[in-house]
């Protein structure tokens, strides 16, 4: 099969010959249709991602979407036909999407919304799984709070704040100002943080009282700024980028409390993988009843553009999530 290796740090992406995976005891051998960009990648290609764990002489891409061509023993839930989608690779030593076929681990699979391309559904999996583990899995989002989410128009802040609408919830977001018409468009209201202070924005829109529940996708300033923004005694902060050193006094002074997500770590220990697979089945029903539309750039990219992929995301030229297409080099 034709993949896509990286050789050195720093250097371009190569593609290769090599062979065609078999699959094992719980896995399924996908026929990769495409594969999501996501800036995880970049750190990989750069080799800044040393939590990734993605070692050298390996096949890069952690999401895709693509059909099922066979399955190992004992796999039940999927058949040669499928279309399926999820996060499977590109970091741990295991192998990436960016190539024609995949053994991926079954409990990492869900069927793709039927009425998304592949190219949407490549797009979903990382930003969805992030989100959902951030505001249902650790803030239990409920119907009627008031939901702030940092970096709203972004690939992991677009997709919460349709999952916060569709529980319900009130969402606020910080962004651009120039994002702000999109923000309107998913029924979220912007909120201008280059004009407005947090304690500005907090009386305006909360009556002083803070947010039920702050997600952040930015990290550093933004994640201290989150802990003054929670609600006195009962307000939850959660953080997908929350590496630094931080003061929570802030955070403790009201009370409220604070959680971490880390989506990379069913890949890199071997836990809770079907736990994702079940996050990407709500992924599909959301979609399904048309509460979830990803982001997607409209250029069109392939293995052999790949490079052009990478630098449309390094130079943040992408309107929305980056897709590369993988073509069957058979034909």
């Amino acid at each position: 099969m034709k993949a896509i290796i990286l050789e050195a740090y720093n250097t371009p992406l190569k593609v290769v010959t090599t062979d065609k995976p078999i699959p094992g005891n719980g896995e399924v051998l996908v026929r990769v249709k495409a594969s999501g960009v996501n800036p995880l990648d970049l750190k990989i290609k750069a080799g800044q991602a040393g939590h990734a764990q993605q070692p050298l002489h390996k096949i890069p891409g952690i999401d895709m979407a693509g059909i099922v061509e066979a399955v190992g023993e004992g796999v039940s839930k999927f058949s040669p036909g499928d279309e399926v989608y999820g996060m499977i690779g590109g970091i741990g030593g295991n192998q990436g999407s960016l190539a024609e076929y995949v053994a991926a681990d079954a409990d990492l699979l869900a069927i793709k919304p039927r009425n998304f391309d592949m190219r949407e559904a490549a797009a979903l999996p990382l930003i969805f799984i992030t989100a959902w583990e951030a505001l249902v899995d650790k803030a239990h989002i409920k119907a009627g709070q008031k939901v702030l989410i940092h970096g709203g128009a972004g690939g992991v802040g677009h997709i919460a704040v349709q999952i916060a609408l569709a529980s319900g919830a009130k969402v606020f977001t910080t962004d651009s100002p120039l994002k702000h018409d999109y923000i309107r468009s998913l029924g979220a209201t912007p909120i201008d943080y280059t004009t407005k202070t947090v304690t500005q924005y907090v009386d305006e829109l909360t009556n002083g009282e803070g947010f039920d529940v702050i997600l952040d996708t930015i990290g550093g300033e933004t994640l201290d700024q989150s802990f003054q923004a929670a609600k006195v005694y009962d307000g939850h902060v959660v953080s997908i980028l929350g590496w630094g050193t931080h003061a929570l006094a802030p955070l403790s002074f009201r009370a409220a409390t604070y959680s971490g997500v880390f989506t990379l770590l069913p890949l890199l220990t071997g836990k809770g993988r079907a736990h994702h697979g079940k996050i990407l089945e709500a992924a599909s029903k959301m979609a399904e009843e048309g509460k979830l539309i990803p982001l997607v750039d409209p250029r069109r990219f392939s293995m052999d553009s790949v490079e052009d992929a990478y630098e449309s995301l390094k130079n943040k030229t992408a309107k929305g999530k980056v897709v590369i297409e993988i073509p069957d080099y058979n034909l």
